[in-house]
């Protein structure tokens, strides 16, 4: 690790505040996962529309697989989770103050709650499609590995457990 000490910045090469760095890489830590949270919405869109359109085309006994009360399930499940985190999303990107830091908690929460969500919606997009989820024609096998990553990339899922309960704690123990 390097070490600087006793270096001159001149105040015009200053970025931010004297003494604000920590405040500024923590709301970009906040925007960070915010953005993979919005990411997280693209995947689980995404694969929401390939199961819509491909239980409409494939056919099975006579009739497309989207007539299957279990295909209408895993769609019907994974829309109602994808507007929960859509809805998430948008209210903290919303209310973001740019200006400030403190918004740890449900930065955290979104990116919690839709990058799962995401894998999960890409997971079930590979069980419509069956056999064809596999293969890279529809893209649904990359999209589950896309939203594997983002269980993991901008703080772990357990990383943001400990960050929010911390947080609860600190901010919130006299309820919400």
């Amino acid at each position: 690790m390097l070490l600087y000490l006793d270096v001159h910045v001149p105040v015009e090469n200053l970025v931010g505040k004297e003494g604000g760095a920590t405040l500024c890489m923590m709301r970009n830590l906040e925007i960070e996962r915010i953005t993979l949270a919005a990411m997280s919405l693209g995947i689980a869109r995404r694969s929401i529309e390939v199961m819509i359109k491909y239980s409409q085309e494939r056919k099975a006994f006579g009739k497309t697989v989207g007539d299957f009360g279990q295909i209408q399930q895993l769609i019907a499940t994974s829309y109602a989770e994808y507007m929960a985190g859509r809805s998430y999303v948008y209210n903290v990107a919303a209310n973001l103050d740019l200006s400030s830091y403190g918004n740890g908690l449900d930065a955290d929460g979104v990116k919690l709650f839709c990058a799962p969500m995401a894998k999960n919606i890409a997971d079930r997009a590979i069980q419509v499609l069956g056999g064809n989820g596999y293969v890279g024609e529809y893209n649904v096998e990359r999209l589950w590995r896309d939203a594997k990553l983002l269980e993991i990339g901008g703080g772990t899922n357990e990383a943001h457990h400990k960050n929010m309960c911390r947080d609860l704690r600190k901010f919130h123990s006299g309820g919400l």
